[in-house]
């Protein structure tokens, strides 16, 4: 009986771990993503025009992963996590490129 209980406890544990684990990296790139947009404005490899266009673009993502969660009941699916990542490759891009393309203030 005590075996069971600890298996029982030890597979709720990782299932919440699980869970946590899936939605952590989304949320985390976002709040990166937004740490290099204000770091690029507070050195001034960013002009304020280039980072409301950038935090324009991360809001869209945003709202469409919100859009992504309510459809599911809170969770991401597999399909939605690719679309998400892509979207965030691509913003990462532009904050690259404009972080370097020796505009200043």
């Amino acid at each position: 009986m005590k075996i069971l209980h600890r298996i029982m406890i030890t597979a709720a544990g990782i299932g919440i771990a699980a869970g946590a684990a899936q939605s952590q990296p989304v949320d985390q790139r976002h709040y990166n993503q937004d740490r290099r947009i204000e770091h690029g404005l507070r050195t001034g490899q960013l002009t304020p025009h280039e980072a409301r266009r950038i935090e324009r673009q991360q809001h869209s993502i945003h709202r469409q992963e919100t859009r992504m969660r309510y459809r599911n009941g809170g969770h991401l699916n597999g399909y939605d996590r690719a679309v998400l990542q892509h979207r965030e490759d691509r913003a990462s891009r532009h904050i690259y490129r404009a972080k370097h393309n020796g505009r200043n203030w």
